[in-house]
């Protein structure tokens, strides 16, 4: 029996999904993906105007120290539509600025003492609260199993849940050969690597002409502490995160009050969890990519020109940074 040609487009479609991203033929192609994602979506009987197409970017991104969260981010935002937001220059620019906050932070640095959660909570919301309708990503908080609760509460009191948690799995042998061969630019936080993604000169950044320079805490010895640290401190993050991805969603009561957008919305604000395995930011990227096409179609493209891993602009990042994170259950995918 020959199925219509409709029908016949969509098990196509889904038979395409249904294959890794390599060998799905459409990795490099945002127009032919989003094809892909309209065409399922209207399988399903879901308009994307109706769901996806509303659903807002609001992104962590974990991993082990030296994992790549900072060139990925950044690649993010050079393609796409979304805000890099960093705890550690909001903090600075607090300071800097004299700030009620920024002056109770300064205060406590000045006193040794570590800047508490409820502290650096105002740092961050004060942001976060202005950008309610954008699209970001989260570097440098969360940081412990509190904070997360902490901006879980405000988040949510304010009607804008995270939707998205993305852990970058890579292992700590890659991690510790990968920090040995590591070059930073400082000023712009360009990151290089002798073994697979060198300057053109030896020492010298790309773009500047600028000498490149070594992280104090880029050795072995150092860096074991730091993943010790670690994972002590985010693995019940990312477990927190993952229970709260997995708990099945309660099928919101019809009223006569209520629009049926309100429905699909509840299902678009659900938190998704996804782990991305891989030894480079360049294997890691495609795989990264796709989770941000598939799940926000919506998402404005600032152009489908092919990706240079030394164009690591940050003219679309509010602030850069770095965020510790945690290895991923084996649930994760």
């Amino acid at each position: 029996m020959k199925l219509p040609a409709s029908l016949q487009a969509r098990v196509q479609a889904l038979r395409v999904v249904s294959r890794p991203p390599h060998a799905r033929g459409i990795a490099s192609s945002s127009v032919s993906q989003r094809a892909v994602i309209s065409s399922l979506n209207s399988f399903s009987g879901v308009t994307a105007s109706e769901s996806d197409d509303e659903r807002v970017v609001r992104m962590l991104m974990f991993g082990k120290p030296g994992a790549g969260k900072g060139t990925l981010s950044a690649r993010l935002t050079k393609k796409y539509d979304i805000l890099s937001i960093s705890t550690g220059d909001l903090l600075r620019q607090h300071i800097n600025e004299g700030t009620e906050v920024g002056k109770q932070a300064e205060a406590i640095i000045a006193r040794g003492e570590l800047v508490p959660d409820d502290v650096m909570l105002k740092v961050v919301t004060s942001k976060l609260d202005c950008l309610q309708d954008k699209h970001w990503i989260l570097d440098g908080f969360p940081r412990t199993l509190n904070q997360g609760k902490l901006l879980d509460a405000h988040l949510r009191k304010q009607n804008t849940p995270l939707t998205l948690v993305v852990n970058l799995n890579v292992a700590d042998e890659v991690i510790l050969n990968r920090v040995s061969d590591r070059w930073i630019h400082m000023s712009s936080g360009r990151v290089y690597n002798t073994s697979y993604n060198p300057p053109r000169i030896a020492g010298i950044d790309d773009l500047t002409g600028e000498p490149l320079t070594k992280r104090p805490d880029d050795n072995p010895e150092i860096f074991s502490r730091r993943l010790e640290a670690y994972y002590g401190l985010t693995s019940p993050l990312l477990s927190y995160y993952t229970s709260q991805a997995t708990a099945p969603v309660s099928a919101p009561v019809a009223s006569p009050c209520q629009h049926p957008h309100q429905v699909l919305l509840h299902r678009a604000d659900k938190l998704a969890l996804r782990s991305v395995t891989g030894r480079t930011s360049d294997e890691i990227w495609p795989e990264l990519d796709y989770i941000i096409m598939s799940m926000f179609p919506g998402l404005r493209n600032r152009g489908d020109d092919v990706f240079s891993p030394k164009s690591q602009g940050f003219d679309n990042v509010v602030s850069a940074g770095t965020l510790s994170a945690t290895v991923p259950p084996p649930s994760l995918k």
